[in-house]
């Protein structure tokens, strides 16, 4: 299906930047490449098609790009993927042990504020990845999973995190009007989405009841970073019983608490 927003044929009317100073076939490339953000595979057949270009040009340019790393072959050998260097570009930065190590001292203290299981976690395409975390000590808790992915838009960490980007990189991330339904609580369409991303963005933290998890209520707020591909967000999940939007509003004060000590952290380590 063409959206008519990440895939539009090629035209000098279609293209960002059309003119004088427009190379035809980097503009090919870079769009054949934002494919990959709402495609798990392509044929050549499919990007020609997608693309508004020829097959022997759609199989020129998936072929530069295999050989530079930001294409590969499928398993079947027919289509192509993602490749390792366009999956390094996406994957956010700084999430090894230096800033595990900054980040513990602010999860401590934000699992010892709220008493509930507290995460970090980063954005992956439309996706929260869990980096760390601590487990509450409560009898009823949240179970902490690390490196576990959910819907960005159905979590309190995803929708901090996507307030960072603009209304038009969230537009090109969910390109589709209908959103993926989690629960039956999950925000099901972008303009809900919008919409509550530009209450985040004025209110500086995010609530999740029971849309990634029946039952689970969560609250983040951001972790300071110097971009969005360096930003985290610090989060405290807690069963339903506890999650009322005063106790998740009052949680949000605390991870901020919590969050600030990551600038005196880092200030250290630059010292």
């Amino acid at each position: 299906m063409n959206d008519g927003q990440l895939y539009e044929p090629a035209s000098a009317d279609a293209r960002v930047g059309a003119g004088a100073y427009t190379i035809e076939s980097l503009d090919t490339g870079l769009r054949l490449m934002r494919l990959f953000l709402v495609r798990d595979t392509v044929t050549v057949s499919e990007a020609a098609g997608l693309l508004g270009i020829g097959r022997s040009t759609a199989h020129r340019v998936l072929s530069t790009l295999e050989g530079r790393g930001f294409a590969a072959r499928d398993p079947s050998g027919r289509s192509y993927e993602a490749g390792p260097e366009l999956l390094r570009l996406g994957r956010p930065a700084g999430l090894g042990a230096p800033v595990r190590a900054r980040l513990g001292a602010a999860l401590d203290d934000a699992a010892r504020r709220t008493g509930e299981t507290v995460e970090s976690a980063a954005l992956v395409g439309d996706h929260v990845l869990v980096t760390d975390g601590r487990e509450s000590v409560q009898p009823v808790r949240v179970t902490l999973e690390t490196d576990r992915v959910r819907p960005a838009h159905a979590t309190a960490a995803g929708k901090v995190l996507l307030s960072r980007m603009t209304a038009e990189q969230v537009c090109a991330l969910y390109p589709r009007e209908r959103l993926p339904t989690v629960t039956s609580r999950t925000l099901v369409s972008r303009t809900a989405l919008l919409a509550e991303l530009a209450e985040v963005r004025e209110l500086g933290r995010a609530f999740s009841r029971g849309e990634s998890v029946a039952g689970l209520y969560a609250v983040a707020v951001p972790l300071p970073g110097a971009g969005r591909r360096s930003g985290l967000a610090l989060s405290a999940s807690a069963p339903a019983d506890r999650g009322g939007d005063a106790a998740l509003a009052e949680r949000a004060e605390r991870l901020r608490q919590s969050a600030a000590l990551t600038v005196g952290a880092r200030a250290e380590a630059a010292g």
